[in-house]
């Protein structure tokens, strides 16, 4: 549970108690699949925001730029994301709380700049055993691919391939701009690569054994993202809430 202030702690911190009031209205009219909704936390007092950060609290679920100017971290309600962004001397010049299965800005960063091709190495080591056929069939997938299509799944989990298939893929495929991280019973780690709407997918048992590897060609694939119930029971949440701190 969240550590809530005491009520004589609260002081007059109406306008971050307001916040969390619209963000309750947002909650309970959302619906996954629709355009993220915000709410601006930089133009609050400080003590408000404060409160505001102590209510949500940090959950389980990060996302990683490769650029150190942005911060994106799931709250402990599901679903409800607090956006920060930095310039260069350091200076927060965002900071917004976002209702959404996935923040609009992964989305928008993802894949810019990548490409929608693989060119494979004509010369590939040899004991590679199938890294050379996912690829091809990667590339095939990519092209006719459309945000709204089914995703595209290469389950590496079920397939032969050794530690050079992998190391092959992973230097084909390159690095992308972000990195989701999923904390829960074990870790979730999904990986934007280099090529266009592709993420590499892996899940960790709770002693961090790699338990599932795979490849998706997918807008975002859906362990990253808040469903319709995640946001259901993060409205209710968030009325216990605002109920403990009235």
């Amino acid at each position: 549970p969240p550590r809530l202030p005491e009520a004589d702690e609260l002081g007059d911190c109406a306008a971050g108690l307001r916040l969390l009031e619209r963000l309750l209205e947002q909650l309970q009219d959302y619906s996954v699949l629709e355009p993220a909704s915000g709410l601006d936390l930089l133009s609050l007092p400080e003590p408000d925001r404060l409160l505001v950060g102590q209510a949500l609290g940090e959950g389980e679920v990060g996302i990683l730029f490769t650029t150190d100017s942005l911060r994106i971290q799931e709250t402990r309600l599901a679903g409800v994301w607090r956006v920060q962004s930095h310039d260069a001397s350091g200076q927060l010049t965002r900071d917004a709380i976002e209702v959404a299965d996935i923040p609009r800005d992964v989305r928008e960063i993802a894949f810019q700049g990548a490409s929608v091709h693989i060119m494979t190495d004509p010369q590939p080591p040899a004991d590679l055993l199938t890294a050379r056929s996912i690829l091809a069939e990667l590339n095939a997938q990519v092209t006719p691919w459309r945000p709204g299509d089914p995703p595209h799944v290469v389950n590496l989990t079920l397939l032969p391939h050794s530690a050079s298939d992998l190391a092959y893929l992973e230097q084909q495929l390159g690095p992308g701009s972000l990195t989701i991280l999923s904390r829960g019973y074990g870790n979730c780690r999904i990986t934007a690569t280099a090529l266009k709407h592709c993420w590499w997918v892996q899940h960790f048992n709770s002693d961090d054994r790699l338990i599932l590897n795979s490849i998706e060609i997918a807008d975002i694939p859906t362990a990253a993202l808040a469903a319709q119930e995640d946001i259901e029971d993060s409205a209710a949440r968030l009325v216990e809430i605002l109920q403990a701190l009235r």
